[in-house]
């Protein structure tokens, strides 16, 4: 059974840890993330693009198909179905689908627009018990064609957001989607410090969880942080673990590939990514 992402995250923060959120694609990202997670006793959230889940043949299908694994799989960790970086329509869809959590990215609006539709969807999730995530300050690089150019928000903003009752929120912080640059300034851990003064007990989400170094990682969550987004890390994995299955020929007797081979190595790298993910975020064992 799916369940809000409340209670996990405010356990995290006040056990001064962070739950993942791994983004999945298909069904064999989601079989490996779940397994980990209930491997390693961590609850987890399943991250969805609204990329992703057009790609998955919409949102409905996404929920009955995590719902219905959860149940075969014997899961009984807390596993949350997120949506991620929704648009306003988006969020509305994934409500109705079934899922258990929504982000509603309101970052790109005038703060009074942000406010004012964040607003609607707080009432709406809190009558159906669905956690809401809600975003401030534009987070840099781009996902699934959503991009942000990383700027630090605004700490009064980011109260004005806490304020409507969200479950979490996201701050950019000088975070950014995909790789980090060489040159990039790192976390500015200032705006993280003075959020969090304004915004008291609300679990902090960090997103662009790929490639930021481990000691910047446990001083956000020594900040507030409860949740961590991954995505381009398990991307990267799966990627380089299916070339090196083609590139050493395993098909068919010339027939081409059996796609569950094909797919294994994939979905073993993104077991491991996620099992070092969750260690370092602290989660092991927090279920």
């Amino acid at each position: 059974m799916l369940v809000s992402a409340k209670d996990m995250l405010t356990k995290a923060k006040a056990g001064k840890y962070a739950v993942g959120q791994f983004n999945i694609n298909n069904l064999e990202w989601t079989k490996s993330i779940l397994l980990t997670a209930q491997e390693l006793q961590s609850p987890v959230i399943l991250g969805v693009s609204e990329g992703a889940g057009k790609y998955m043949t919409g949102f409905k299908t996404v929920a009955a198909m995590v719902d219905a694994m959860v149940d075969s799989l014997g899961i009984t960790v807390p596993v949350a179905l997120h949506l991620d970086h929704g648009t306003y329509e988006g969020a509305k869809a994934c409500i109705e689908a079934g899922f258990s959590s929504i982000m509603f990215d309101g970052s790109h609006y005038p703060i009074d627009e942000n406010i004012a539709k964040t607003k609607e969807l707080v009432a709406i999730c809190n009558e159906k018990g669905i956690s809401l995530e809600a975003e401030v300050g534009a987070i840099g690089g781009e996902e699934d064609g959503v991009i942000g150019k990383g700027e630090c928000a605004d700490p009064a903003e980011c109260k004005a957001i806490a304020d409507l009752g969200v479950t979490m929120l996201a701050a950019g912080i000088g975070n950014i989607h995909g790789k980090y640059p060489d040159n990039w300034e790192g976390l500015s851990f200032e705006t993280l410090d003075a959020i969090q003064k304004l915004t008291g007990d609300m679990p902090l989400v960090l997103h662009g969880g790929t490639g930021i170094p481990a000691d910047m990682i446990k001083k956000a969550i020594s900040l507030g942080v409860a949740k961590i987004n991954v995505n381009t890390e398990c991307q990267l994995a799966f990627q380089e673990a299916t070339r090196k299955y083609i590139e050493e020929g395993k098909d068919l007797q010339g027939k081409g590939f059996d796609p569950r081979k094909l797919l294994a190595p994939g979905a073993e790298a993104i077991k491991a990514t996620v099992k070092e993910k969750m260690e370092l975020f602290g989660s092991v064992g927090k279920a």
